[in-house]
């Protein structure tokens, strides 16, 4: 009984190689079914004796009540241990590793080489920042010479970098520049100019900082010197003075210093030249003119009458435009263009230049802010023929200029309309009722040939009229053609075209 017990409980446990397996004659431990049915087949073959048969017999019904395979318990028994010995490794967790280690190692690659990255940026920032505090001190030595070339420095290393200009203000570059202004040397001079130029671009503190160190001051000194600088001192001050004017707190202590009449004289110095300087210099006084304070300043500098003659010049008409513009926003800049010589006739021109919308836009404004504010500039506008021009601007402008041209119109139009109620006052039901002449109940009247002589005075005014319209348009046009031909102002046309413009008709216009 005890040999039959130890082979049947053997036989359960214990099968027969495997032939599934890589590992040789090992055996294999049956663990697929549940701990009571393990121990209900153990009692089974003890008490019974199973004999072979019998074993075959409880091993088909193990198989038949085994259970699915759970997965793994987290913590490592016996069981696992054994089934990861008997089964074979898979190949695809083997080729696996060698990509993670690629990965780490390129990874590992990347971070090293930001690494350098980063230490080689540090390493070219500490450089530079040096260099700054080696030219910061050689503008603070007594030698000029070395400030000069320090300043000429400045002037490149801020020329382009923005970081630059804030570090080089911080550091104290400012005032030794603006102290360099005092130099006598004209190469100075301009080194200093040009380096505060460079560190106010594109960056309001140091404009406000130069400003409040005194630059203002010592360039129009330069100016007012007994010794006139020279023209490339005077070019760097212009430009200096549109780079500050662009900051809003500078326009009142810049227009207020005295340097609207330096840009004004420098500004007729360099009429009919195609130089930047002239550029700047318009564009510092439109900067200038924004601020209200200023108008007063650009008055007395009598600016309104040599602008008003430089309109026609299409290089800087518009900018022209734009400082008017700016003038009409107050009353004393309304009235130093309309006492003006021939402002309106000039203005009314610029409606015709189909070529140049923007000049357009912006002559239908100042006309419009000046008729809706003043009636006589209104009278003046219509003396100096606006009405046709507008009609055509309705038409052919753009549709800022046509709403400008409309608004005009209709100020006119009311202005028309007063004045036909004033002059007929109580007695417009007379007028209304009195009869035609040439109409069929004043047909008998023996004073009908006078009604009749009267008519055709009418009609011819109304030809005188519109012949005069003619004439002047035809007029205008040729002294804007004169204008952009850059001919003289006391050019005088040919008999032959004077003969075609008292012949010709608003049909015949060429433009």
């Amino acid at each position: 009984m005890a040999k039959c017990h130890r082979n049947d409980i053997g036989s359960i446990f214990l099968d027969r190689p495997s032939t599934t397996t890589a590992t040789g004659n090992h055996f294999r431990l049956w663990t697929a079914f549940s701990g009571a049915a393990f121990r209900r087949k153990i009692f089974d073959a003890v008490s019974c004796g199973a004999s072979s048969r019998h074993r075959h017999q409880l091993m088909q019904e193990v198989l038949n009540d085994t259970v699915p395979p759970q997965p793994p318990p987290p913590t490592t028994t016996i069981k696992s241990v054994l089934k990861e010995s008997n089964e074979p490794k898979k190949p695809d967790r083997v080729l696996k590793r060698p990509n993670n280690n690629g990965k780490s190692e390129k990874l590992a690659d990347l971070l090293n080489l930001a690494e350098a990255e980063t230490d080689a940026e540090t390493k070219k920032k500490v450089e530079a920042l040096e260099e700054l505090k080696r030219v910061v001190k050689e503008l603070q030595v007594e030698e000029e010479g070395k400030k000069t070339k320090a300043a000429s420095r400045v002037r490149l290393l801020t020329k382009e970098d923005s970081e630059a200009r804030v570090t080089l203000a911080m550091l104290g570059t400012i005032p030794p520049l603006v102290a360099m202004l005092d130099f006598e040397d004209s190469d100075s001079q301009i080194a200093a100019l040009y380096a505060l130029l460079n560190l106010g671009i594109g960056n309001d503190a140091n404009k406000a900082a130069i400003v409040k160190a005194g630059a203002v001051h010592k360039m129009l000194k330069l100016i007012e010197s007994p010794n006139a600088p020279s023209q490339a001192v005077s070019d760097a001050i212009v430009a200096n003075f549109l780079g500050l004017s662009a900051l809003d707190s500078n326009k009142p202590i810049i227009g207020s210093s005295g340097a609207i009449s330096f840009l004004v004289n420098a500004l007729k110095i360099l009429d009919k030249s195609s130089s930047q300087p002239r550029q700047d210099a318009l564009r510092a006084l439109y900067n200038l003119s924004i601020s209200p304070s200023n108008i007063p300043f650009i008055l007395e500098a009598d600016l309104i009458p040599f602008l008003l003659n430089g309109l026609g010049d299409m290089e800087v008409s518009e900018r022209i435009l734009s400082i008017l513009s700016n003038l009409v926003s107050t009353p004393e800049g309304r009235k130093g263009i309309s006492i003006a010589a021939e402002a309106f006739p000039i203005l009314v021109d610029v409606l015709n230049w189909t070529d140049s919308p923007g000049c357009q836009e912006k002559a239908s404004y100042i006309l419009m802010v000046m008729a809706h504010k003043s009636y006589g500039d209104r009278q003046a506008m219509i003396e100096a023929g606006i009405v046709s021009s507008l009609l055509e601007l309705t038409l052919l402008g753009s549709t800022l200029s046509q709403k400008r041209a409309s608004r005009i119109l209709e100020v006119l139009r009311v202005d028309k309309g007063k004045q036909v109620s004033e002059n007929f006052g109580g007695n417009m039901s007379a007028a209304v009722s009195a009869p035609i002449c040439g109409s069929s109940s004043s047909s008998t009247n023996p004073n009908g040939k006078e009604c009749l002589v009267e008519e055709e005075g009418m009609m011819s005014e109304e030809k005188k009229a519109v012949k005069q319209l003619v004439q002047q348009s035809l007029q205008n046009n040729m002294r804007r053609i004169v204008n952009r031909a850059n001919l003289p102002q006391d050019f005088v046309p040919s008999e032959h075209f004077k003969s075609l413009t008292s012949s010709s008709t608003s049909k015949s216009l060429p433009f």
